[in-house]
């Protein structure tokens, strides 16, 4: 059933036409929001200095931008929540270059200890490792600024990465504003390494840092997880229940012999608390919907399964709070964020009618 919401509009509609091609002279998917007018502001971060095999996501968000203004507005489910307002900040430019700059030093530090050198043998090495790892703090520590000052003016705000290292801000602002919150976590990969190849705040290791330094995340529960290392598996059955995994295996293996994608949804849902940030990797997707993603693996999601557990988490009553989107590839035919663009919609318009504007 379609819902449609009754609300106060700042931004003026009349002029616009939702059924017309996306004007490239307005915002994200075509709509003519400003930040000051929109309720729910994306916030881009071109950041991928410690990815471990494909490079390009850092730019993924210019590309999502373009590809967005070819996304139908018309959505069956939550028919009317782009008229509360989304906007996509410009990427900073100086975190880009930053980016760049470290990327090309991460480049060479990986190379060399692929070749099993020890790092404390080389000065230079061990300086570069130093600089990156003061570069994703400083990272951590502008996410946070942002995004705090997003949610203090009462936005709904989310992310839209780079690499999977770039929420780790976000989820201590968020942190700042709900005392408790679980993690629904979208992913190929556990991403809870400690310090994957010395970085410290590396993509393998989000998850890991997230559970570590910010006590306000009561809940970890990963969905479709088929990469992983030993480390992670005792780390999950190390943790009293605060990581539940259900990795992709055991999800494919328990619908050959009968149960439902419903069934298991319903079990997923039933993990989290009453607030759930959405952490989305579009590897978490079966790799022909993103091909040109960081680290791609074979199995997955298709998109509709995923969007299915979204909806069910709104509808029973628990409220997403946020949400980062991360890992999207960019690729010459545009089809990594071609899906990009319409995954952000549907986690956008889920994250709106998950928050009413009176409740």
């Amino acid at each position: 059933m379609s819902r449609i919401f009754q609300i106060n509009i700042m931004a003026d509609l009349s002029a616009f036409d939702p059924n017309s091609v996306g004007n490239p002279n307005n915002n994200i998917f075509g709509l003519p929001f400003s930040e000051s007018d929109a309720r729910l502001v994306i916030l881009p971060i071109p950041w991928e200095v410690t990815v471990s095999y494909n490079a390009g996501t850092a730019r993924a968000p210019d590309h999502i931008f373009t590809a967005s203004l070819q996304v139908d507005l018309y959505d069956p489910e939550y028919t009317d929540a782009w008229k509360q307002g989304f906007y996509m900040r410009m990427p900073d430019k100086k975190i880009l270059t930053k980016s760049d700059y470290l990327r090309k030093e991460a480049e060479l530090y990986i190379n060399y200890i692929a070749q099993g050198e020890l790092v404390e043998n080389n000065k230079f090495m061990t300086k570069t490792l130093k600089e990156i790892n003061q570069g994703s703090l400083f990272l951590n520590d502008w996410v946070y600024e942002q995004t705090s000052e997003l949610l203090k003016k009462d936005k709904l705000v989310a992310l839209l990465g780079g690499d999977h290292s770039t929420p780790f801000g976000f989820f201590k602002a968020m942190a700042d504003k709900f005392p408790e919150f679980g993690i629904l976590q979208i992913d190929a990969h556990c991403d809870l390494r400690k310090a994957y190849e010395g970085f410290n705040f590396s993509h393998a290791s989000i998850m890991y840092n997230a559970l570590e330094n910010i006590p306000a995340i009561k809940k970890l529960v990963q969905v479709g997880i088929r990469d992983y290392c030993e480390e992670e598996l005792d780390y999950i059955n190390n943790s009293n229940e605060r990581v539940v995994t259900y990795f992709d295996r055991d999800i494919k293996h328990r619908q050959y012999e009968g149960d439902t994608w419903k069934k298991i949804v319903d079990e997923i849902i039933a993990n989290l608390p009453q607030h759930v940030f959405v952490s989305f990797d579009i590897d978490g997707l079966d790799p022909k919907l993103c091909p040109h993603t960081g680290t791609p693996v074979q199995g997955g999601f298709e998109t509709e399964q995923v969007f299915y557990l979204l909806n069910k988490l709104h509808l029973s009553g628990k409220k997403i709070i946020g949400f980062d989107l991360n890992e999207v590839g960019v690729s010459h035919d545009e089809w990594d964020e071609n899906v990009g663009a319409r995954v952000l919609y549907k986690l956008c318009n889920l994250l709106t009618i998950s928050n009413p504007q009176n409740g």
